[in-house]
């Protein structure tokens, strides 16, 4: 029991230390008055708090340049999926308040809601010490992360297909296992386990978000209501989406284990 705690607190302990961006950006997103700042309004004080926490990180060596690459590309591919959700023709979600940092709608801080999430399963993969055994073949992995994020648009059209697709990424990564290290000793958990877990935590912060009134769906318009559970699986698909493009950083995908057969 003693081994135990002591593990649980260190693993406690690193996976705050990878929320380091998630943290400081949701607290500056709960501490920004929805008039804003000195009369900046409320989404582009959220914008320059976000760029000065990401410089932060990279100047401080938290973060390196590849790492940044990956979190921008993140950032462009939430981008572009908010622009589409807001849209007239679509209107899943809407941005309320006015800012000058807004295009088609949507504040360009938004992207970074996406981007920390990179950033945590970055962090994370450094301070536990992440290896990855038996990781599906690559193609088949872009594949499924390419067919997730083509759901989330084409949906609207054709049907959502996501229970399909998550059964297609439950088998693919039926055999795959994390090994960690929370203190100094290897533990293990299924891949498929900690995209479940990361998604669970995804739609907490989304029902605190919405709460907070930073962004509104439909039904939440008039008064505030929970997020429905079902987008709990959405957020596990995009965590899977965004595994697949970290696992292609040079110094990541050197230790990830892809079998024979």
């Amino acid at each position: 029991m003693q081994r135990f705690l002591l593990e649980f607190l260190y693993f406690g302990i690193k996976n705050a230390r990878a929320c380091l961006f998630v943290g400081l950006f949701f607290s500056a997103v709960f501490l920004t008055p929805r008039a804003g700042l000195f009369g900046v309004p409320r989404y582009d004080v959220l914008l320059v708090a976000a760029l000065a926490i990401q410089a932060g990180m990279v100047w401080s060596r938290l973060e390196t340049w590849d790492e940044l690459k990956a979190v921008c590309l993140f950032h462009l591919v939430g981008f572009a999926l908010e622009v589409f959700k807001v849209s007239g023709a679509i209107a899943s979600w809407s941005y309320p308040d006015f800012a000058y940092t807004k295009l088609w709608g949507v504040p360009l801080f938004s992207g970074f809601m996406y981007a920390a999430v990179g950033s945590y399963i970055i962090q994370a993969w450094r301070l536990f010490d992440l290896r990855i055994r038996h990781h599906p073949p690559y193609w088949m992995a872009v594949l499924i992360a390419l067919l997730i994020y083509a759901n989330f648009f084409t949906h609207h059209y054709i049907g959502d297909y996501r229970w399909y697709l998550a059964a297609a990424a439950l088998g693919l990564y039926a055999r795959t296992m994390v090994i960690y290290r929370p203190l100094d000793r290897d533990r293990r958990m299924p891949l498929l386990l900690s995209f479940v877990l990361i998604g669970l935590f995804i739609w907490l912060a989304e029902n605190i978000s919405t709460f907070w009134g930073v962004w509104r769906y439909p039904n939440q318009l008039g008064a505030w209501s929970a997020v429905h559970v079902s987008k709990w699986s959405s957020w596990s698909l995009l965590v899977v989406m965004t595994f697949t493009i970290i696992a292609h950083l040079k110094h990541i995908k050197a230790s990830i284990h892809v079998p024979d057969a």
